[in-house]
């Protein structure tokens, strides 16, 4: 009778669940602050990975960035769309932007949000290199349109895929259009303005996100920083840099 009891007692307590023990629900945080490369993208696709293993509530992506590279972008955007843990991008601090990538990325969230004196837009992709004349200047422009047409296209499908207002994301790649958070808010690009990450976890708390809903009032937040690979990696890529590196390779200095 005793072996039974304590057979059942283990049972109870195996079946227990982390909330009835008080431990509280966990929350990831990365920061982003400067340049979208291949660093980041790499960097957020591990935070993804990490916050599914935490089994957290959702990632928040504090952003603040003046743009970087579409293909960077893309990565991000797919690591995005295909995660099964929310990703919540917060643009921040205040005076912070989501500018060019950065409006993709927001856009592209399962939750976006703003802190108050915040800017998103000016998403027109600007092509790297020199300043070609004659037949090469007629391929760049052919080149440049192509662009424009594929980020139109692309921002739109986005926009369209988070019910965020396609005519306005268009508008941001094609005439650079730029917005405070609050017009954001009211044209319905994000979906809240939060002034601080605590009051962002309560706005967050009971809003049903890919029929999960969120429990983050109260949660515990982890952040998770880049790893050392990462932050020298991210370094590297910055076009000053690589413009250094590309003449040490052209001329051997």
């Amino acid at each position: 009778m005793k072996t039974v009891l304590t057979g059942l007692a283990l049972c109870l307590v195996c079946a227990a669940t982390p909330k009835a023990f008080g431990v509280p629900e966990k929350v990831s945080l990365i920061k982003i602050d400067g340049a979208i490369g291949p660093a980041t993208a790499s960097y957020i696709s591990r935070s993804i990975d990490e916050a599914r293993a935490q089994n957290a509530q959702c990632l928040v992506i504090q952003l603040n960035t003046p743009g970087g590279l579409l293909d960077s972008t893309q990565t991000i955007v797919q690591s995005f769309l295909g995660s099964t843990v929310p990703v919540v991008v917060y643009v921040a601090p205040t005076g912070g932007s989501a500018t060019s990538a950065g409006c993709f990325i927001t856009i592209a969230a399962s939750v976006a949000a703003m802190a108050p004196a915040t800017t998103i837009g000016a998403a027109h992709p600007v092509m790297l290199g020199g300043n070609p004349t004659g037949a090469e200047e007629k391929v760049d422009e052919t080149m440049k349109q192509k662009l424009e047409n594929f980020s139109v296209s692309y921002i739109e499908t986005i926009a369209a895929k988070r019910h965020r207002n396609v005519e306005w994301a268009k508008s941001a790649v094609k005439e650079s259009a730029s917005i405070s958070a609050e017009k954001a808010l009211e044209l319905k690009v994000i979906d809240l303005i939060a002034a601080d990450l605590p009051q962002l976890l309560k706005q967050l708390e009971g809003r049903v996100v890919d029929g999960k809903t969120l429990k983050t009032a109260h949660a515990e937040v982890t952040e998770i920083k880049m790893s050392a690979s990462e932050r020298v990696f991210q370094k590297l890529w910055r076009p000053e840099v690589m413009f250094i590196l590309m003449l040490i390779a052209i001329y051997g200095i």
